[in-house]
């Protein structure tokens, strides 16, 4: 990959298992056997802490329960503390052995913490060639991206769309990895056609105005951000994306240079 793509892929490298399996699930996911993954990404710093405060609490009163272990596991990566959620998810692997939906969560995990082998290896476990799970292959596939192999991850969201076609997250997810490639005009139509969808969140959008602005459609961008962000937010994710654009010296493609 060239060395002038390296910001953008780090851009979107990470958003991938934050979006993954966290929205309304349509008619057509009946093959779906494992609980929905919770998505906490898009609270506040305030609202973020209350939320992992109260699982917590749940948590410490009733270790053993599944809903509360996969919504806590959850929270604490989104507070970006994957240790303590690798942590949690290994206790309850020992209790939940072959639950699927303990092992999507561990492998979210472990793939937050960078530990890419390791989840890979745990969430094979949970896919069966017979029935497959569109929630564990969209999994597998945002590891996969994350290392790098997007054909191989686009080739599993493509089959779990076909499970689950009306998904925002997957939707979303074949967007992202086409922007990790600089792909542009085709992370453009998956991640436009995403957030059309029922349960599009915040983070899918920001995700699309960030493409909008690495094409030089700033007023799109803009107009996306204002819509969910602050202004001071705004003002910085707009100067984040100039200097991506300076970074990789593309200012060239822009047209107008605007």
């Amino acid at each position: 990959m060239s060395h002038s793509f390296v910001k953008i892929k780090k851009s979107f490298k990470n958003l991938l298992l934050i979006s993954v399996a966290a929205f309304a699930l349509s008619s057509c996911a009946s093959n779906r056997t494992t609980m929905q993954t919770p998505d906490y990404s898009g609270l506040s710093a305030t609202q973020a802490q209350a939320n992992l405060s109260q699982l917590s609490a749940r948590y410490k009163a009733n270790p053993r329960d599944k809903n509360t272990i996969i919504h806590f596991s959850a929270a604490l990566r989104a507070a970006g503390q994957s240790s303590q959620a690798i942590a949690v998810l290994q206790k309850a692997i020992l209790i939940f052995k072959n639950d699927a939906s303990i092992k999507i969560s561990y492998a979210k995990a472990l793939a937050t913490n960078g530990k890419f082998e390791q989840a890979l290896t745990i969430i094979d476990q949970t896919i069966r060639p017979d029935r497959p799970d569109w929630n564990a292959l969209s999994v597998k596939g945002a590891i996969l991206d994350q290392m790098g192999q997007n054909q191989a991850a686009r080739q599993l969201y493509t089959q779990a769309l076909s499970i689950n076609p009306n998904s925002a997250s997957l939707n979303a997810n074949l967007g992202l990895s086409y922007a990790m490639t600089n792909e542009l005009d085709k992370a453009e139509n998956y991640l436009s056609k995403a957030v059309r969808m029922n349960g599009a969140n915040s983070t899918i959008k920001q995700n699309l105005a960030l493409v909008y602005g690495l094409q030089g459609r700033f007023d799109e961008a803009r107009a996306i951000y204002s819509q969910i962000l602050s202004p001071a937010h705004v003002k910085s994710n707009m100067a984040y994306i100039r200097a991506l654009l300076t970074q990789q010296n593309r200012w060239n493609v822009i047209p107008d240079n605007k």
